[in-house]
């Protein structure tokens, strides 16, 4: 009878069903399992089945939402505003499949030391931005390889004028470059099946990521004509505060983690003192007045969208507390504003490094997200002839 429960647990729970699954051997290696038996009570059954039931429940009341985010450098308070602090509060409201999209690091060259450090920087800073193992999955891209299969299948499904017409890839060859790799240039498929697989019924993006959504939803609709529903189409959600913070060296252009050396730039694991000097060069006018003016005066706007996201307001009701303040008064409360938020974090963050946590996090993360994306990929191979014989 267990065996069956099991068996029907996989086939019902997807990724929860490796949780179960070690439940009935014994093994409790997963935080998710030891939580449902103090909470519970009874036996490792009598907790795995009414965990199952909950969860079951859960799966069924809740959309599914899935976003990555790219660590080719430090993650930056840009990434925090904009993307980790609004997974951690979607926790509560949707399935969340948040993942780190390793393979997309390497389109250009990175040195391997450099890389496996911003990986596990970026697990410790998702997890201490209050990303929960028990509430979402979280996982190294590389880890689940359905996702590069499911990428080339994709890209035998998409056209060489999409690709094209990639902001991103439009933008390099408008500059010049021509050491561009394969991988740069074909990555949106992958992109496509890092959001496909999982069948999402939202992506979370800033408003300069909403081509790459797009796309899927192209490739998703044309693989579903041709073969028959197989994807869900899934909808880009752009948050409204905190979307997209620019440098404050040059407010035109995005803050960018990959900007290393640029103190334009504020990385999560900055130290206070490197916060307040960054904050106190950044850009503004001769203009002498606090305003959001985003045409006129780019370097102040950026600054009260900043105040606004790490206080988690609007811009509207932080304004008439700043108006007044010269403009180095002003920088030194967007400064306040700043370190108060990332403290607590990077505390957080020197606690998880130093246990064992990240690997437990990743391996419990790799086993869930490849439950669901190996029956997507079978389905997929089925459909469109690649296997013989039905697995």
């Amino acid at each position: 009878m267990p065996v069956e429960i099991c068996h029907k647990l996989r086939y019902e729970l997807g990724f929860w069903s490796c949780e179960w699954h070690q439940s009935f051997t014994g093994d409790h290696r997963y935080p998710a399992q030891a939580t449902l038996l103090s909470k519970l009570g009874g036996t490792t059954r009598e907790a795995s089945l009414q965990g199952a039931l909950f969860f079951i429940n859960r799966r069924k009341s809740m959309k599914r939402m899935l976003s990555g985010i790219k660590p080719s450098g430090e993650l930056t308070l840009g990434n925090y505003l904009g993307a980790l602090r609004n997974f951690v509060n979607y926790q509560d409201e949707y399935e969340m499949v948040v993942f780190i999209a390793n393979l997309h690091c390497i389109t250009v060259y990175q040195d391997p030391k450099e890389l496996r450090q911003y990986l596990k920087d970026a697990v410790a800073l998702y997890l201490a931005s209050g990303l929960d193992p028990q509430r979402s999955i979280i996982f190294l891209q590389s880890d689940v390889m359905e996702h590069a299969q499911l990428g080339f299948i994709l890209a035998c499904n998409s056209y060489l004028g999409e690709m094209n017409r990639m902001t991103q890839y439009k933008d390099k060859m408008a500059k010049g470059e021509n050491a561009l790799t394969v991988g740069f240039y074909t990555y949106p498929t992958l992109m496509a099946a890092d959001i496909l697989i999982y069948d999402p019924d939202y992506v979370p993006v800033g408003d300069d990521q909403k081509q790459h959504v797009e796309i899927a939803r192209d490739i998703a609709e044309r693989f579903n004509n041709r073969y028959s529903p197989t994807f869900k189409v899934p909808e880009p959600l752009i948050p409204k505060v905190g979307a997209r913070i620019m440098s404050l060296s040059d407010p035109s252009k995005k803050m960018s983690k990959s900007d290393h050396q640029d103190k334009g730039v504020i990385y999560m694991l900055d130290e206070p003192s490197v916060i307040r000097k960054k904050v106190a060069s950044a850009v503004t006018d001769s203009i002498g007045k606090v305003a959001f003016d985003p045409k006129e005066q780019p370097g102040i706007a950026n600054l009260l969208q900043i105040l606004a996201s790490c206080k988690n307001t609007t811009i509207e009701k932080i304004l008439p507390e700043v108006e007044q303040l010269n403009y180095g008064e002003f920088k030194k409360v967007v400064a306040d504003a700043i370190i108060e938020l990332l403290e607590p974090i990077q505390m957080k963050y020197r606690e998880n490094v130093s246990t064992d946590l990240l690997e437990k996090t990743l391996l419990d993360g790799k086993l869930k997200a490849q439950a669901i994306a190996s029956r997507k990929l079978k389905k997929v191979q089925h459909k469109v002839g690649l296997e013989i014989f039905k697995k």
